[in-house]
Formats: structure tokens, C-alpha cells, sequence
């Protein structure tokens, strides 16, 4: 089992693979989101060099749990995901993810500069091993 996370964003994309066993997430690649054919190209080349067999998308629910504009996008996109590829894509609460990304960015000593190009990558990460973490307690 090697699934994708992505942290869908309107003008990046955060790529992360999980390992063979769906231990642990790596960060990936950040894809610049500038039309739905391109970005859908690149997940292609991605799925098909790495044998994925499914999704996890982040969801940005609100901090009250409901969805809003934005998670409906990502569940628009999951959906996309779902129709090109025909796999699963699960969805996955990912509140605070990027503030949890930065916090460990600026822990690091990671420079803003560089931080606004890895930020995407270690967030689709977060979200990725945060779904791997509650399937492999079950």
C-alpha cells in the first residue's frame, strides 16, 4: 500500500508518499496549482512512478468541525481524484496542520524564505502520517 497525501491550496499543491508499508510519510514535492490539466498531469506521472493505491486529501474544516467554501473545494478535488484515477481517496481533517508545519519550521531555524517553499511539502506530510497513524491503531 503506498498512498499520496496532498494539501490541496489554491496556488500549491503539498505532495507527500507514504513508504511501501504505510508507515511513515515523506515529504515529496510542492506542485504549483495554475490549471486542474497540469496539476492532474503531474499526480499522473507521480502515481504511476510510485505504484500509488489511493489518496489522502486534506480537509479544512472549520474549528467547529462543519465545512465550509474551502473544504468544499478539497472535496471537489477529491472527487476529481476519485473519477481520473479510480482509487480511494479518503479525506482527512487536517485543522491546524500548516500552523503545526511552521511552528516546526521556525523550531528548526528554517529561514522564511525557505520555509515558504517547504511549508506545502511538510504539511501534506503532517496530514498524511496523521491518516496512516489512526489506521494502523485499528
Amino acid at each position: 500500500m503506498r498512498l499520496l497525501g496532498l494539501d490541496y491550496g489554491d496556488k500549491k499543491i503539498g505532495v507527500a508518499l507514504s513508504d511501501e508499508f504505510g508507515w511513515t510519510a515523506q515529504g515529496l514535492e510542492v506542485i504549483l496549482n495554475k490549471d486542474a490539466a497540469t496539476v492532474l498531469a503531474r499526480i499522473t506521472q507521480v502515481v504511476d512512478q510510485y505504484e500509488v493505491t489511493g489518496f489522502v486529501v486534506g480537509l479544512p474544516k472549520n474549528m467547529n468541525g462543519t465545512v465550509g467554501p474551502r473544504a468544499e473545494i478539497c472535496m471537489t478535488f477529491a472527487q476529481s481524484l476519485r473519477e481520473t484515477f479510480n482509487l480511494p481517496v479518503h479525506l482527512w481533517d487536517e485543522r491546524l496542520t500548516t500552523v503545526s508545519a511552521e511552528r516546526a519550521l521556525i523550531e528548526a531555524d528554517v529561514s522564511r524564505r525557505k520555509r515558504k517553499l517547504v511549508i506545502d511539502k511538510l504539511a501534506a506530510s503532517l496530514i498524511l502520517q496523521g491518516y496512516l497513524n489512526s489506521i494502523s491503531t485499528k
